[in-house]
């Protein structure tokens, strides 16, 4: 991204505008890409690198107050600079995340201000419904616009693929779907028609799925590094780092390194979202807090029992519900023990000073 472009063919619009309160002479830009301690940043002008700023590192610890890829940011930088400093970020319109790998409870951010996600599964090796599931709770969590795409189709029989297709449809996935292949190029036009110019589009999805390649693909050059296909189909090597590239057609594209986990936290609006149906037929339960267990009077079962809804689907909102349940109230323990630690420091330092 080093020509000279208008900001809102970066992304920009009246929604930030309104909400950007960057002190003079700061200016804005967009976060393309993140090296350890510091950014890659593109504006009208071009791209650059910064760093945060000693007092916003100060003021903020959380990995989800840290700027991520296609965040904006207030940016102070001299005319003629290669090289600036980030005071402030600002307001997310949507956010991709996950809660961070292990047993930690914080947030992972995985892009900002996306405003359609294409989730890739391999139909050969990758095909789980359930990880689509996952997926789509926490895209329709941020706030962004799902879109499947279901890559290596020349590995299957067309069979095959309708039963695919045929198994997501009947656990309730609405989600547009796109069926294509990298090797003989089918679909990919349908995927070039998703992507609009001043739009920013994150690709998820494991290891080895073909995003790179379809990346490649749509910026019409090996932009992204890949290997090798092994004997299975499975791509051997994925994007090692979250990186903003524009298209030549105006769109913006965010590539990821690939994803099985996607720990949920803080999704009820997600899970919402996603199972509309089995939320609408809990309102009818005779207890608020049913559980659609079985439980006396439970509208949901008995929406089961009538084939209105699949056993499928009620057994996957019941999973996903215990396993936020479980991660929130983790997180809600660490934050508490996190502000009595601080306390207790406090607390430390004024007997010091009053000896």
């Amino acid at each position: 991204m080093n020509q000279y472009c208008d900001l809102h063919e970066l992304g920009w619009s009246e929604w930030f505008a309104q909400r950007a309160d960057c002190r003079s002479p700061d200016t804005v830009a967009r976060v393309a890409a993140v090296d350890r301690d510091q950014l890659v940043l593109v504006d009208q002008d071009g791209s650059f690198r910064a760093k945060l700023a000693g007092r916003y590192l100060h003021h903020h610890h959380l990995n989800q107050e840290m700027p991520c890829v296609g965040d904006w940011v207030c940016v102070g930088k001299q005319s003629g600079d290669d090289f600036g400093v980030i005071h402030a970020l600002l307001e997310r319109r949507t956010s991709l995340r996950r809660k961070s790998a292990g047993t930690t409870t914080e947030y992972q951010m995985i892009a900002a201000n996306v405003d359609y996600v294409l989730i890739v599964q391999s139909c050969h090796f990758d095909f789980n419904p359930k990880r689509l599931e996952r997926y789509l709770v926490m895209v329709m969590e941020g706030g962004a616009e799902p879109y499947i795409l279901l890559t290596k189709t020349d590995l299957v029989n067309p069979t095959v693929l309708a039963t695919q297709l045929a198994e997501i449809e009947s656990i309730g996935i609405t989600a547009p779907i796109v069926p294509l292949s990298n090797v003989t190029r089918d679909g990919l036009e349908d995927v070039k028609r998703l992507l609009q110019p001043g739009k920013t589009y994150c690709f998820v999805g494991s290891s080895g799925v073909g995003k790179s390649t379809l990346i490649n693909q749509l910026v019409g050059r090996d932009r992204m590094v890949t290997k090798s296909v092994s004997g299975t189909g499975e791509g051997r090597h994925t994007t090692v780092r979250r990186e903003l590239i524009r298209l030549d057609g105006g769109a913006l594209v965010i590539d990821n390194p690939g994803m099985r986990e996607f720990g949920i936290l803080g999704a009820e609006s997600g899970i919402a979202s996603s199972y509309s149906d089995i939320i609408a037929f809990a309102s009818r339960c005779r207890y608020q807090d049913c559980s659609h267990a079985g439980e006396p009077g439970c509208a949901v079962v008995a929406a089961v029992h009538a084939g209105e809804i699949s056993q499928e689907s009620l057994d996957s909102f019941i999973k996903l519900k215990e396993e936020m349940t479980f991660n929130d109230m983790s997180y809600a323990e660490k934050r508490k023990k996190d502000r009595d630690f601080g306390r207790y420091i406090k607390s430390a330092k004024r007997d010091l000073r009053g000896r």
